[in-house]
């Protein structure tokens, strides 16, 4: 009998990846993007906790994947996501939480030099009333800037496009300063107030929220204020689950993961009722 040169935990990776919830689910924007970039890559990328199983989809340990708990949502809005570099290789991302739950989302690489074609054909689709979501102390006087959508502002044959910029703070001033094609759009800006807001509903005193955070007060502020808290929930529920697959919560702490599965579920349950 030939004997396999496989060693024993590559068995346990590829069954565990065979009973993934993940399989079944369906691809999205940035899950094409993920296998496009990791296709470009001449290592493959390390980050901490390298040697968890990961799920291939969302990332999280296999034992704690949230994939069988995604739903899509019902809305009006399309986003866009310009991913810098490498920021959709990591597991930490928040992006890609977005297009979990946001069917109309495409996902694109930053380039300072060559802009994907394609989005800039999004950008220019005439279908769509294009906002920026990004602080307005960093646009010019050339830019409009509204802290809110509605009926005033989008124009009634138009689809309202929120484009984020996927990265660390400081890439995602990068990213704007340099692309030209941004600097026409009109901006989306988080009210001071609503930021504070959500500060207090989640007990933090941090400003500098994750893109997910960013994109469910950009639904608020669009009019989806269901749509918003879903996209919370779903984010607390990939914030502790993260933290189950690399051991740092304390168990005096732990809350049950089913609590949070329940708190998207009856958020989603909601957000259905509001559409």
């Amino acid at each position: 009998m030939r004997s396999s040169n496989k060693p024993p935990q590559v068995d346990v990776v590829e069954q565990l990846l065979k009973t993934s919830p993940a399989i079944k689910e369906p691809v999205h924007a940035v899950h094409r993007l993920y296998n496009y970039r990791k296709a470009l890559s001449t290592k493959p990328f390390t980050a901490r906790g390298k040697k968890l199983i990961r799920c291939p989809k969302c990332l999280l340990g296999v034992q704690f994947c949230t994939c069988e708990h995604r739903k899509f949502l019902s809305t009006n809005i399309s986003v866009m996501l310009i991913m810098y570099d490498d920021e959709v290789l990591k597991p930490t991302n928040s992006g890609r939480l977005i297009a979990d739950l946001i069917p109309n989302t495409s996902a694109y690489l930053w380039s300072r030099t060559e802009p994907n074609p394609d989005m800039l054909a999004q950008l220019a689709d005439p279908q769509y009333q294009v906002f920026l979501v990004f602080p307005e102390q960093y646009i010019g006087s050339q830019q409009a800037i509204y802290n809110q959508i509605d009926a005033s502002v989008l124009a009634p044959d138009k689809k309202p496009l929120l484009v984020f910029l996927d990265g660390s703070w400081r890439q995602a001033i990068k990213m704007f300063r340099k692309s030209p094609y941004l600097h026409t759009l009109s901006v989306l800006s988080i009210a001071p107030s609503q930021l504070a807001t959500y500060a207090l509903r989640k007990g933090s005193h941090e400003f500098q929220l994750g893109t997910a955070e960013v994109a469910a007060l950009a639904l608020e502020a669009a009019g989806e204020r269901e749509n918003g808290a879903a996209l919370t929930a779903w984010f607390d529920l990939f914030v502790e689950s993260s933290l189950l697959g690399r051991n740092r919560r304390q168990k005096e702490i732990i809350k049950p993961i089913e609590l949070y599965i329940n708190n998207f579920n009856d958020a989603v349950k909601k957000a259905a009722s509001r559409s």
